[in-house]
Formats: structure tokens, sequence, C-alpha cells
């Protein structure tokens, strides 16, 4: 009879696959010997493995470059980086190694493009698309940055009133895009994203107040689908009515000549996950040139906004589980040495699902267990997987220690949790290491102690 761990997951995926593979009884991760890690720092350890990001960046290009190739597609392709998945300078680092562009939405951002362009990681002929709604000090630094001399910045209109803020902060010409207000998903509590203008109003706009101001040029149609992108009759459908716009604002507009498809790629969150990216890539450069052949105009430049997919492969969170306890007759608690609010916030806050295995102990027996976090918050627990209502792991023994890892969480954890802050309950922040090509691990911060605690309190000053 087959109870053991190993058997559980090699009957119900196909096992090892490309990320994930079995040294002995012990897990590895793209290479990485994660029981030498855990040895050598401990845990709870959040990691980020460099090589991912660079690795994911080229696997998209070269998908878009070959449906350019198979189609004819006469436009160009563009792939920016989204900053707020994760703006720590080794991401970036790391991904403009690989000749992208930088989509930005909030002021500091623009700090952090300068900053950049200071070391020499962005030059002059790599886009900054400004996305976001923009206030005082966001308008003063994007100013600042075509001001500058960084022409290729290209602003996306969020609402009316940005077109003259910008007008009169900008010396000269300057380039524009308008974002596209699109249709969210039925299930969602509001018809309309809040960001951006109604697919009606655009061209009225453009008209009325773009048009007539000889300084600025309409070069960009932004298209944000918030789940994504994704082979639904929604994705489709919404993407049908953004090409319409394009179509009817390049007849009145000739100079506009992209398209951004905003609203990324998605991750793996389970070993059954299954997306065919070099289809969809395909197959929108075909929907787009299909109804701009049909329309008789140019095909737009594409421009995608991945963050999650740069990013979100590349990072891992490992903790180990402290004690059991069995709360009635059938629910047996495996309390972890963190917390997943302030480690793995969407988990709790929008119940997002990552990869989780452990680390160790696959030849062991296995039992259906809930998982809980440190603090005293009923929130702070993770009680299903991706593919199944339920989390199976080695059986607690309290003589052989159990690591589990959760994997593909490095897009938007950080940020939302507040790297280097205060965490609820105060449950610390965890060392956080850096690994490179060769496999050589850097401790970019260590756990948070309580002097780092009190300190930011307003204790100990």
């Amino acid at each position: 009879m087959k109870t053991k761990y190993i058997d559980l997951i090699t009957q119900s995926f196909d096992f090892p696959q490309d990320e994930f593979e079995m040294d002995g009884e012990y897990l590895k991760f793209n290479g990485i010997d994660l029981k030498a890690l855990v040895e050598e720092h401990g845990t709870p350890l959040k990691f980020t493995y460099l090589p991912k990001i660079s690795e994911n960046i080229q696997k998209a290009k070269g998908w878009f470059e070959k449906a350019r190739e198979e189609l004819n597609y006469e436009g160009t392709y563009n792939y920016c980086y989204c900053t707020k998945s994760s703006h720590f300078r080794h991401i970036l680092g790391e991904a403009l190694k690989n000749d992208i562009h930088i989509e930005t939405s909030s002021a500091f951002d623009i700090n952090i493009v300068e900053n950049l362009m200071k070391e020499g990681l962005i030059n002059e002929n790599q886009y900054v698309v400004c996305n976001g709604f923009k206030r005082e000090e966001y308008v003063e630094n994007i100013a600042r940055l075509i001001n500058n001399g960084h022409r290729k910045t290209i602003t996306v209109i969020d609402n009316y009133e940005e077109v003259d803020l910008f007008s009169e902060a900008i010396e000269g010409d300057f380039e524009i895009g308008i974002r596209i207000a699109s249709e969210e998903e039925p299930k969602f509590e509001f018809y309309t994203s809040r960001l951006g203008i109604g697919y009606k109003d655009i061209v009225p706009f453009y008209q009325t107040m773009v048009k007539p101001n000889e300084r600025i040029k309409l070069k960009m149609l932004h298209f944000f689908i918030n789940t994504g992108i994704k082979d639904t009759s929604y994705y489709w459908n919404e993407l049908t009515k953004c090409l319409k716009v394009y179509v009817n604002l390049k007849k009145v507009c000739p100079e506009l000549d992209s398209l951004n498809i905003g609203g990324g790629f998605p991750i793996k969150n389970s070993l059954s996950f299954s997306y065919d990216y070099p289809y969809m890539a395909k197959e929108i450069l075909l929907q787009i040139k299909a109804i701009c052949d049909e329309e008789g105009i140019p095909v737009p430049n594409i421009f995608t906004e991945f963050g999650s997919y740069t990013v979100g492969e590349s990072g891992g969170v490992v903790y180990k589980i402290l004690y059991q306890k069995k709360q009635n007759d059938k629910e047996y608690w495996d309390m972890i040495d963190s917390s997943f609010m302030t480690t793995l916030p969407d988990a709790w806050a929008i119940s997002k699902r990552f990869v989780m295995l452990p680390i160790n102990r696959w030849y062991d027996k296995y039992e259906r267990v809930l998982l809980g976090g440190l603090t005293c918050d009923s929130d702070d627990y993770y009680n299903s997987e991706q593919h199944v209502n339920a989390i199976y792991l080695p059986k607690y023994d309290s003589a052989k220690p159990l690591y589990i890892g959760f994997f593909n969480t490095g897009a938007y954890q950080d940020n939302i949790s507040g790297f280097g802050g205060i965490n609820h309950c105060l449950i610390p922040q965890p060392k956080y290491i850096l690994i490179d090509e060769n496999y050589e691990a850097k401790v970019y911060s260590e756990e948070q102690t309580h002097q780092n605690v009190l300190e930011t309190l307003g204790y100990n000053k």
C-alpha cells in the first residue's frame, strides 16, 4: 500500500517538474539545495533566485518574437516590467539585463528610475511608461524626467485633469497614452475599473482636449485587465472592444502607433498548473492583426506589462513546523514559525494560493492538516491548495523536524507586507537571502530583532 508523501505527489501529478526535483528525500527548487540553505540560515527564511527573472523574461520575449515572425506582424514587441511587483534594486538590476522597459505607478518610482539611469542601467532608448492616478509629486517627477531629456517617457493619462497638469509642467513636446477604463468580470463588486477613461469617451476626449494641443502626441492606447491575460470569453471580448477603440482613434490620430496590453501572464500556483503561453502570445497578435487588416490600418507596436510573471516565480519562503495542535476529532493544526499574514499577505487578503511542498521527509506517511501562523488573529491560516480543498503533509513527529516551502511568492508580498516595517503582533520579518546563477547565497537582510522593532515604534531613542 502506497502511503508515503512521495507516493501522493507522484500519483497525483507529473513529478518531478522543471523547477522541482528530489535529491534523496529532500526537495530542490530550480536546482537550489534547500536542505543546505535551511541548515545554514535557519527558518523562517525568504529567498529570491535571481536567474529565474531573466529566464522568464527571455521566454516571453521569445514567444512574442516567434508569433511576430509566423504572422508577419510588422509592429515591434516591447517588454515592460511593472515595478510595483517588487521595487528592490536587485530585482530591477536583474530584469534590466534583458533589454526591457519599465512601467511605473507612483511618484517614488521616478526617483528609482533616475537612480537606475545614474548607474547606467536605464538609457535614453528604454521606455518609461507612467501609469496610475497622478497627483502633484508624481506629475512633478515625471515632468522632471522628461525635461531632463528622457523623451521616451510616455505618460498614460488616467483622467481628464492630467492633460493640463502635464502641459503646464513639461517643457516642449511630449508623448502620452490613454488608459481605457475596462469593464471588470461579472464577479467583481463594481462594473467598470476606477482607472482610465471609458471606451465611449476616449475619441471625444482626444478630439477636444488632446488634439488641439500641438505639443502633445498621442502614441499609446493602454488596455489593462485586472485578472490578467487568460483564454476566456471575457478577455477576448474586452480585447475586441479595445481594438475597436484603437481603430477609431487611429483614424483621427495618425501618430497613434502603440497598444499596451497590460494585465500580464499568470504564474504557476499548483503542480497541476497548465497555461499555453506561446498560444496566447500568438492568438493576441492574430486578433490584433486581423482587425487592423480588416480596417486597413497598420498594426500597432505591442507593449506588455508583466510584473508577477517577471518576478513571482523567483521567490520562496521556508518555514519550520513548530508544533501540532489537535483541536477536535479531525482538525490537526501544524503551527509554523512565522505568520502567513505578515510574510504571505496575499494568502490572507485575497485567498491567493502558492505552490506548497515539504522540504524533507518525503518518504514518511502523510496526513491532512491545517497550517496556522503565530499571530493571535484567527485569519492567520492556510487551509487548501489550488488543486484540492485540503493540505497534505508528512505526519507530525516531534522527534523529526519538518520544513515546508511556499514557492513562486516573489511578487507583491514584500511590498504589501511593508518590508522593514512593523508587522501584525510584532512577528519579526524573516531573514532574506539572494541566490545567484552560481547558487551563491547572500544575506540581504537579517531577521528582524526586537531592537529594530522598538526603534521603529519610538522606543529606545
